[in-house]
């Protein structure tokens, strides 16, 4: 039984280098004097107003941090005030803007003009002044300048004095607001490639440019050597390994080993693989993002980090031929918990598959949780599992279920122990309980690694996640002559009864953690059934998220101008912007690939 008593919520912080994204809020308004504006002050800055606190109430950083808004210091009704505001928020760091108006005003003259900066335009809808009208005239702006912006228009007409924001109002600011804070968020950071490529992972063939020019970010590399320095040299802080190596004894208890007899590492190997497995997820760690106590030490250049903000380890094969793998690390820092108490997760990507990794990355900014990384392994049809197990597959899996399984142990939240409202789901960690950590802990052994693939050793997790979570599984794939292009499927985790698991899960490595996933099927095209999403999924791995965030990927994919080419989320959630329909309305997967096309990466050429 985990004993996790005296384990602490560790405070939200920024780890990284660089201050949080905010949110600009402009309000514009009509510039004619003399009677026109003046009517109209109040109106427009208490919609800003309101605006700034909704979404600062309703949203918080993947860090826990609370997301900050910044409003025009004036109404803006033309072209000075649109560069005073401009100005304004360059200085206090905004990086998406959204602009409100309850009235007509001057589109060209007041529009957001800064191209790096996601854009939001809400107008009122209301019949005494035209809201709707500025609204129409500066997307047109927008679209003939080339510079996206997403267009918000409440559904039913409101009377002047309503300060209330509408619901669906409400799911468009918060949806745009969650994609702009993504994209502000990665502009500047780094990705740590720990390592090369992975047995010919296509995944892993770390492309910088791709990086540069859709993400805004940088890749940094180091070679695994790294790791060997660093553990013979004591490059890390020892007396939090000492902790570190005390609570993993504690609180990972080891398994069944699953080899034969003749390949068992004995007790001292084991315990070797132990500490250099812990030493592995502190050295990690501290090439991410730094540690300061490596100032101490003495070693200043260590303590700095490469502010990556995900990275990834190769490990196979040049790594787990002759050292422990690398699973505890990608597993302990992919949770929302270690020996330092509840924090926000990490983003390690198994086998350096950085194109999975910036969809855990994706995820994690969106919903502040922890995302696992799972290969897509094995279709099972019903038939299949009647046959082998003798189970009749009822319920949401009854069009048959994917096997997820990770050759790289995931994130602990992955067990589905955390609850809301009384379900299995995957929370982000401020919202973690010290009880759901240690119901974490308890669904999980170590095993010793399997010695036919880890000639070095090391440790792999074991559970099964509970059923009944809502999930949405993506994966970013690269294709010649088109660029990047993301795939998402919105299903659940489903629970199969003990025995039938055992006998499916014993068929590959039994020593990783497996997930059964139900897609959601539309019973056309990819999702036509169960089969058919595994048979379109465009790569061996995938990552997938807690909830149903399609919505907010498709938002995220089209800012940065990424294609979505294979997603299950009803059309009346898509939310793009405002010129998307020019590249064909009623085709809205192909608009989306020329549009993507149209613009080009957000940060240049690719």
């Amino acid at each position: 039984m985990a004993n996790v008593k005296d384990i602490l919520t560790v405070p939200p912080n920024n780890r990284l280098i660089g201050d949080m994204p905010k949110i600009g809020i402009r309000p514009t308004i009509d510039g004619r004097r003399q009677g026109v504006r003046e009517s109209l002050e109040d109106q427009t800055m208490t919609m800003a107003r309101s605006t700034a606190e909704f979404l600062s109430q309703n949203l918080r950083h993947a860090n826990g941090l609370p997301v900050e808004c910044v409003i025009a210091d004036t109404c803006i009704g033309g072209v000075a005030e649109a560069a005073q505001t401009a100005e304004k928020f360059a200085r206090a760091g905004v990086g998406l803007s959204i602009t409100v108006t309850p009235c007509w005003c001057y589109g060209s003259e007041t529009m957001d003009m800064d191209p790096y900066i996601p854009k939001a335009v809400w107008g009122f809808n209301g019949t005494e002044r035209p809201g709707a009208v500025y609204l129409a005239a500066v997307m047109a702006a927008h679209n003939q300048k080339g510079l996206p912006a997403f267009s918000i228009y409440g559904r039913d007409v409101q009377d002047a004095g309503d300060t209330s924001i509408p619901l669906d109002v409400q799911d468009k600011l918060l949806a745009f607001a969650r994609a702009g804070l993504a994209v502000a968020r990665m502009r500047g950071k780094s990705y740590l490639s720990m390592g090369g490529v992975s047995m010919g992972i296509a995944g892993s063939i770390v492309d910088q440019s791709l990086f540069e020019s859709y993400l805004g970010m940088r890749v940094e590399a180091v070679d695994m050597t790294e790791f060997i320095r660093r553990i013979n040299e004591g490059i890390y802080d020892q007396e939090e390994f000492k902790r570190a190596i005390a609570w993993v004894k504690e609180n990972c208890p080891e398994g069944k080993d699953y080899n034969p007899p003749e390949m068992q590492r004995n007790r001292e190997q084991k315990d070797k693989d132990w500490d250099i497995s812990v030493k592995m997820a502190l050295i990690a760690r501290d090439l991410m993002v730094g540690n300061p106590k490596l100032e101490e030490l003495g070693y200043g250049e260590e303590a700095l980090g490469r502010n990556a903000i995900a990275g990834g380890f190769q490990g196979q094969r040049q790594w787990t031929d002759h050292f422990p793998n690398g699973d505890f690390m990608e597993a302990i820092l992919n949770t929302c918990f270690d020996w330092n108490g509840i924090r926000q997760p990490y983003i390690v990507a198994t086998e350096n598959d950085a194109l999975n990794g910036i969809c855990m990355l994706f995820g994690h900014l969106l919903t502040g949780t922890a995302q696992i990384f799972a290969d897509v392994r094995t279709y099972w049809s019903p038939e299949a599992v009647k046959r082998v197990t003798g189970l009749e597959l009822t319920g949401e899996a009854v069009g048959g279920i994917l096997h997820l399984i990770n050759s790289g142990p995931a994130a602990l939240d992955g067990t589905g122990r955390q609850l809301i409202d009384g379900k299995p789901a995957i929370k982000p960690y401020w919202q973690v309980t010290l009880e759901e950590v240690e119901a974490c802990l308890d669904a999980v052994t170590w095993h010793a690694g399997m010695t036919e693939y880890f000639r070095g050793g090391g440790w792999s997790t074991k559970f099964m996640t509970r059923g009944g979570m809502p999930v949405t599984m993506s994966r970013l794939n690269v294709v010649k002559g088109i660029g990047p292009v993301l795939q998402i499927a919105e299903g659940s985790i489903v629970e199969i009864p003990e025995e039938a698991h055992h006998i499916l899960d014993e068929r590959t490595n039994p020593t990783w953690p497996t997930t059964w996933f139900a897609p959601n099927l539309t019973g056309s095209g990819p999702f036509r059934d169960a089969y058919s999403v595994m048979y379109n999924w465009g790569a061996n791995h995938g990552a997938f998220s807690y909830g149903h965030i399609g919505t907010d990927l498709i938002s995220l994919a089209s800012i940065l101008r990424i294609p979505v080419y294979m997603h299950n989320v009803p059309e009346e959630k898509i939310f793009r912007p405002n010129t998307w329909a020019t590249f064909g309305a009623m085709d809205p997967q192909g608009a989306d690939f020329r549009a993507c096309a149209n613009f080009g990466p957000l940060y240049g050429r690719y």
